[in-house]
């Protein structure tokens, strides 16, 4: 295994950069108006195709914490962990179908206005300080040290920092041009994605069948993998029973079986994207058609993405097994960039490039969403209300700068500890929290009319109280098992030593905080007007789907389904 860059891989790099660059530079010079205003820097002004918009939001949703994390969880849980690409697809068809059109109905640009629109000015500021807080210090500051951490170990080990700041003037360079240019080159990003992302899937499946004495056959190295090792591909793991291996519990306890589709999975899917600005703003610059075939297009591609993120990591685990393959210290983390040092001359070039198009497009999404909501919820609303557009769009420009600095500060000392929780863990465990409150406040607001301000507010302190209670104290407060949950004995480092501790999923906290959370906004709303001003009006031809769009939606389903079949 080699993991030395040579002169061609510098060459497929250098000639994506290019390529990226000079298209986005294209791009900007061709839409350029004479004066832009904030509907085409922030939303692209309706500009951007189904398919810019499709491959704009995976693009923005696969970055280093997919191809790290989710390829280390497929080395140590296996196909199991594909549930949260699948039910994205199917999180993907209920968003088109009925989110969407409620958005672009009320012509709502960002998250924050719609909970002003829909509740009251308090809870719009609130969420939106939250927003810009979480969006800087929890997923700018992941993504970006994950990234260049990624990368850093692929070219020597010796150049985390220059390759952050690198990272970081690339992006910025595609989010100035603003969402025109971010979507357009996501394109290209996205091709680069899965055509890297594929190649390195294939190649690995390759070096597999060969330590098999199969040759060099990919499809035999999937078929000796499958026989290797089963048990990574079931996608539902059972209740641990008392006969159960720590091995077993602690796979249980990240993808607990059937129970995590009853809330969690559905809720992480939802929340993330129908109610993240950072996500949905691909599509509220669009009119409802475009929107939904280009959401559907992403939910069609999530399909895809098991293989590309998360396929490496069993190949990897299978590697391992058999002592083909060293791990840096052990971790399942290194399993995606231990895999890439079997790659050859120039295709180790293009999966770099791959990583570094995931990484910088979600940068570039992340800052751009930062910019939004900080410029249109807060700059415009409570600094200076009487800015004009090229004022606000400077304003925006200014945001995205800064916001990439303070990223760049507290990334460059990791002073927020992301190696040390491991950054897919890092930014679940930040972002969880709060999932089950806002996916309520959102759902409640757009569908039942009752719905009120004091709910919504009461709702957020209530899922985010709930899940700390039960991922942290409940164990130890109501016993290990009770009739809402069990919970299971395991290991967790705290000041780097190991200690035993009880633990619920956490996707089943998410579920139970969820339900509690939706009965104490449903009696304070109860208690509340029968009438509520603010509520949307809704009708059935808001959601009215074209054949064409659900000829789709059925495709993505029979593949979904089939797969569940196979690997049930």
């Amino acid at each position: 295994m080699n993991r030395n860059l040579v002169f061609s891989d510098y060459v497929v790099f250098i000639v994506y950069f290019i390529i990226v660059a000079s298209y986005g530079i294209w791009i900007y010079r061709r839409k350029k108006k004479t004066v832009t205003d904030t509907k085409d820097f922030f939303l692209a002004e309706g500009t951007l195709t189904w398919w810019a918009i499709g491959a704009s939001l995976i693009a923005s949703n696969i970055s280093a914490e997919q191809f790290i994390g989710m390829s280390g969880d497929g080395f140590f849980a296996g196909i199991a962990v594909a549930a949260y690409e699948w039910i994205a697809a199917i999180a993907l068809i209920i968003i088109a179908i009925w989110f969407i059109p409620i958005y672009l109905k009320n012509k709502i640009y960002t998250m924050p206005q719609f909970l002003k629109r829909r509740y009251n000015e308090t809870v719009a500021l609130v969420m939106a300080i939250f927003w810009l807080l979480l969006y800087i210090f929890v997923n700018l500051t992941s993504i970006l040290y994950l990234g260049a951490v990624a990368i850093n170990g692929l070219v020597g080990g010796q150049y985390l920092h220059t390759i952050m700041i690198a990272l970081a003037i690339f992006s910025l360079l595609i989010t100035l041009g603003g969402m025109k240019v971010i979507g357009f080159t996501d394109v290209i990003q996205v091709g680069v994605l899965i055509i890297g992302g594929l190649a390195t899937s294939y190649l690995a499946l390759t070096v597999v069948a060969d330590n098999f004495g199969l040759g060099s056959n990919a499809l035999a190295g999937f078929t000796a993998m499958l026989k290797d090792a089963p048990e990574h591909f079931r996608m539902i793991f059972h209740k641990p029973t008392p006969a159960s291996s720590q091995l077993e519990v602690d796979k249980y306890l990240i993808l607990p079986g059937l129970a995590m589709y009853a809330a969690g999975q559905w809720i992480v899917n939802l929340n993330y994207w129908g109610c993240n600005q950072y996500i949905t703003q691909r599509a509220l610059g669009a009119n409802l058609q475009t929107a939904r075939t280009g959401i559907l297009f992403a939910g069609f591609l999530k399909l895809l993405m098991p293989i590309i993120v998360m396929l490496p990591g069993i190949a990897a685990f299978v590697l391992y097994k058999h002592g083909h393959l060293n791990l840096e210290g052990g971790s399942k983390d290194y399993a995606y960039s231990a895999v890439l040092g079997f790659l050859p001359a120039g295709l180790k070039g293009l999966s770099i490039a791959a990583l570094t198009a995931a990484i910088v497009s979600s940068l570039a999404g992340k800052i751009n969403s930062i910019s939004t909501i900080f410029t249109l919820d807060i700059y415009k609303k409570y600094i200076n209300k009487e800015a004009d557009e090229q004022k606000l769009v400077w304003t925006g420009r200014i945001a995205v700068g800064l916001a990439m600095l303070v990223g760049i500060i507290f990334t460059w000392k990791d002073l927020l500890g992301i190696s040390g929780s491991g950054g897919f863990t890092f930014i679940q465990k930040y972002t969880g929290y709060i999932s089950p409150g806002v996916l309520a406040m959102f759902l409640l607001g757009m569908f039942w009319k009752r719905t009120t301000g004091a709910a919504a507010v009461a709702g957020l302190v209530t899922g985010l109280v709930l899940c700390t209670f039960f991922n942290e104290f409940a164990p130890q407060v109501l016993g290990h098992h009770t009739w809402l949950y069990t919970a299971y004995q395991t290991q967790v480092a705290k000041n780097g030593v190991l200690t035993t501790v009880w633990q619920i999923p956490f996707l089943i906290c998410m579920g139970l905080a969820f339900l509690f959370t939706v009965i104490v906004m449903v009696i304070i709303s109860l208690a509340g007007p029968r009438i509520n001003p603010h509520a949307f009006e809704l009708d059935r031809s808001m959601f009215k789907v074209q054949p064409s769009t659900m000829v789709l939606i059925v495709v993505t389903l029979v593949i979904l389904m089939g797969l569940y079949v196979k690997f049930w």
